[in-house]
């Protein structure tokens, strides 16, 4: 899409301040009709968005990443989802071409020799088939919370995406942990069953683990790198303008 004015993002940001988290996703949705998304790993975040979408039949589609390497307790949670809301929640997968050709010559499980296999097996698995997933729409909303990183504490809840050209929409940025799942509780929403085993960012399944107490949230992903680098490329941007930036 064209990139939005200052004015337009300002004006966005004001009529949602005040809002539910229900009905902001309905305003974004009666103002970009048919171009709204929602990306699921199906974590606690991801699944309270989905059931604010689907209990309360908001028009947005909803979409995942299936990277091939998965958790059997994703795959798991995924179909449970699409039971319990009678949905199908549509799946991206990588292009096979690239994919093949990287495993032929690096190995199935490169990613644990270097930064730059690491990076290019996330590039190839998730973000290609993000850009494909989020083409044509104008909002990506996202299940980011800021306590989930340094890098996301500076986060606004809406926010211009340069990389991706989208507007990005972060419900959930201010709920803390204990508030996600109090309200998957209260809800009885249907949960990947590894958050009860440690695991509190799920990714593919060889680079994510169990984190320790006193561990930092994102200690769990790619744990043999240094903090610094622990990024997949999903949320990288070049440049996002904020309400702070305008």
């Amino acid at each position: 899409m064209d990139t939005p004015s200052k004015q337009t993002l300002t004006k966005l940001l004001h009529q949602i301040d005040r809002l539910s988290v229900d009905e902001a996703i309905l305003l974004l949705a009666d103002n970009y009709p048919g171009k709204i998304t929602f990306s699921s790993s199906f974590s606690f975040e991801d699944q309270i968005i989905t059931h604010k979408i689907l209990h309360n039949k908001i028009p947005v589609s909803i979409f995942t990443l299936d990277t091939g390497r998965l958790f059997a307790e994703t795959y798991s949670v995924w179909s449970s989802t699409n039971t319990r809301y009678q949905t199908n929640i549509k799946a991206y997968y990588p292009d096979h071409t690239p994919l093949e050709s990287f495993v032929l010559e690096k190995g199935p499980n490169s990613f644990y020799e270097s930064v730059k296999n690491r990076q290019t097996c996330c590039a190839i698995r998730k973000v290609e088939p993000l850009k494909r997933a989020l083409s044509g729409n104008a909002i990506w909303i996202t299940g980011l919370r800021a306590e989930q990183s340094a890098a996301r504490h500076d986060l606004q809840p809406l926010e211009w995406d340069e990389t991706n050209q989208i507007i990005k929409y972060h419900p959930l940025l201010h709920w803390t942990t204990e508030e996600t799942r109090t309200y998957i509780d209260e809800h009885n929403i249907p949960y990947n069953p590894l958050h009860d085993r440690g695991f509190v960012s799920i990714g593919c399944a060889p680079c994510t683990r169990a984190i320790k107490a006193g561990e930092d949230f994102r200690a769990g992903r790619w744990w043999w790198e240094d903090n610094s680098k622990k990024e997949c490329g999903l949320h990288e941007q070049q440049h996002i303008i904020t309400e702070t930036s305008l």
